[in-house]
């Protein structure tokens, strides 16, 4: 009897390595990825090791260590990591793999939670690896196995490129057998292949592009790539990945007459584009991003000497930027075909108000932001870092955010360059374990006069709450070490380090006054967990609020922006609503002692 289950994108993926024998699985938490990891961590019926590394580099490494023993490996993260993993990546594609190896790189059109929209099928391009694009969650969980098996038999690894869609979308999921059996690991020691030297290199290059033809030959045999040619169609569609549902979804819809090719796999199936081309007058190429299969299809339209007309990026037709949906490519149709199209806009004739995103109330970033801000003043300048911290935009203290680690880099460059207002970085704790520490070295080294705040709130919160080096337990609840910032920063060589409570608004600013007179690296480490984790692991504080008899309606706490701080107009007083996590930051805020803590 065939199962079915209904799930998310990331379970269904997660699934699918189970079905496919995975042994080891790493990973750096990383939206829209994270639940990968997440799912196969909170099974109890585990035989295969599972960790969050410190950064998806280090991740690469785990799973090409294991996958160079034998056995089936994984790595996970969302595709501004596989910026960080390059450089073994980019490697590991002349070594090659012994046990399959997958990179599941998940990318992000529309930056729903990123800092850039690039396309990993440029990076599967760049290393000459294949790369599978699933177009629904069943098939992200029927990939897997197959990209196992096609790793382990050229020798070579695979990425896989879920995207928000396919991560964060749910489907009622058929499952398959997860094998008994897993392989024995051992590993053998081929110096040719796994010592990079450039005499290794050279010939492994060579081995690499000898085996191209092979891989796209078998990629387009494969089940992801299907091509339907309509007798005397003379207009044709190219869908690639998700793309290739909206627009089969919108050619059913309106009856047109289209042949039709789906490509799930890179290297593109060139002798089906063919197919394709020298049956229609037109081709209209849909992908999200960035024109990877368009180009191809350009290029194999002029080497076959094709009058084919191929629209898609170029013009105009499809958008380069952001998600693709049904409407788009309606309106790609009217426009490449002069059709009578009425496309949906796909919006709700609904106002709603606006809902900026925030900091949760009573986080404790909001608070050393604050004391940041009180001490350093609106002169200094403020470089911060990726996490939920970034939101802190709106109090003034993040003004640069480039990437993970590159808040203490770039206030060192500011310094070095010759800028002489005071400067303030931030940085989270598990974005500092990821790629801060390194960036702190250099600053101590090369004697920056910068301070550093690292903003430990004692998980990653941002992806949603996994562990990280400094909380002392693994993604799978083990006991391990508890690595101290403190002293980790002291053992760097910085000449100031303190740890402050960044609720105590007085000790904080105390602190960030010190650090500021300080000549050379100083660093404040804001210790306080996160107010969902922290509730989680039962902490409780008694809520606060404001007496409207002393209450002078200056707005102060209303400034300090917690969403758990209205101000009522007509009463002209401000009032603390049930959201209140009971930190008490607003009420050192008052002048005038109106903030209290709610009487049990």
């Amino acid at each position: 009897m065939t199962m079915r289950e209904y799930m998310l994108g990331n379970v269904a993926i997660a699934r699918g390595l189970l079905e496919g024998g995975v042994q080891v699985i790493a990973g750096y938490p990383g939206t829209p990825s994270s639940e990968i990891i997440d799912t196969l961590a909170s099974r109890e019926d585990r035989d295969y090791h599972i960790e969050w590394s410190v950064n998806e580099k280090v991740a690469m490494e785990v799973a090409v260590g294991a996958a160079w023993t034998g056995v089936r490996s994984v790595v996970t993260m969302k595709h501004v990591g596989l910026n960080v993993a390059a450089d073994p990546f980019m490697t590991l594609a002349y070594a090659g793999t012994k046990g399959g190896l997958i990179a599941i790189v998940a990318d992000d059109p529309s930056c729903h939670s990123s800092q850039n929209e690039q396309d990993t099928r440029r990076y599967a391009q760049f290393a000459l690896v294949p790369c599978f694009d699933p177009s629904t969650p069943q098939e992200a969980k029927d990939m897997l196995p197959y990209a196992f098996e096609f790793s382990e038999k050229f020798e070579i690894p695979v990425i896989f490129r879920p995207t928000t869609r396919i991560s964060h979308g749910k489907s009622d999921i058929e499952l398959g057998e997860i094998p008994a059996e897993k392989a024995v690991p051992h590993f053998e020691k081929l110096l040719d292949r796994w010592v990079m030297l450039p005499k290794n290199a050279r010939p492994r290059h060579t081995h690499i592009l000898s085996i191209q033809q092979a891989m796209e030959d078998e990629l387009a045999e494969s089940p992801w790539n299907s091509l339907e040619i309509k007798p005397g169609a003379k207009m044709g569609v190219i869908g690639s990945g998700i793309a290739s549902v909206y627009a089969k979804e919108a050619l059913q819809e309106l009856g047109l007459e289209a042949s039709f090719l789906k490509i799930g796999t890179y290297p593109v199936p060139k002798k089906l584009i063919l197919e394709l081309l020298s049956t229609v007058d037109t081709v209209l190429i849909f992908e999200e991003l960035e024109p990877v299969v368009e180009e191809q299809v350009r290029i194999l339209a002029q080497e076959a000497g094709l009058e084919v007309s191929v629209l898609g990026k170029e013009g105009g037709f499809v958008s380069r930027e952001g998600e693709l949906d049904v409407s788009a490519f309606l309106e790609a149709l009217r426009k490449a075909f002069d059709l009578d199209i009425e496309p949906d806009s796909g919006k709700v004739p609904l106002e709603l108000a606006p809902r900026p995103p925030s900091l949760c109330a009573g986080c404790s970033h909001r608070a050393t932001f604050y004391s940041m801000k009180k001490v350093f003043g609106k002169d200094a300048i403020y470089p911060s870092d990726i996490g939920c911290y970034t939101l802190g935009i709106q109090s003034g203290t993040v003004e640069t955010t480039l990437c993970m680690g590159s808040s203490i880099s770039i206030a060192s460059g500011l310094y070095h360059a010759g800028e002489k207002r005071p400067i303030c970085c931030s940085i989270g704790d598990s974005t500092f374990f990821h790629t801060g520490m390194n960036s702190l070295l250099n600053a101590v080294f090369n004697k920056a006069n910068i301070t550093v705040t690292i903003l430990d709130n004692r998980i990653t919160a941002m992806t949603g709450h996994q562990p990280n080096p400094g909380v002392g337990f693994t993604v799978t609840g083990e006991p391990t070490v508890e690595v101290s910032l403190a002293e980790l920063c002291k053992a760097m060589g910085a000449g100031f380090v303190t740890v402050v409570d960044p609720y105590n608004l007085e000790e904080t600013q105390e602190a960030f006054k010190a650090a500021k007179e300080f000549e050379g690296t100083a660093v404040v480490i804001a210790k306080q967990p996160c107010v969902i984790s922290g509730k989680r692991a039962g902490i409780k504080r008694v809520p606060y609020i404001v007496d409207p008899e002393k209450c002078e309606g200056c707005k102060q706490c209303v400034k300090f922006g917690c969403p758990a701080i209205e101000f009522d107009e007509e009463n002209k007083c401000a009032v603390i609503t049930s959201l209140c996590s009971g930190c008490g930051v607003c009420a050192q805020i008052c002048k005038f002692d109106a903030i209290r803590e709610v009487k049990r």
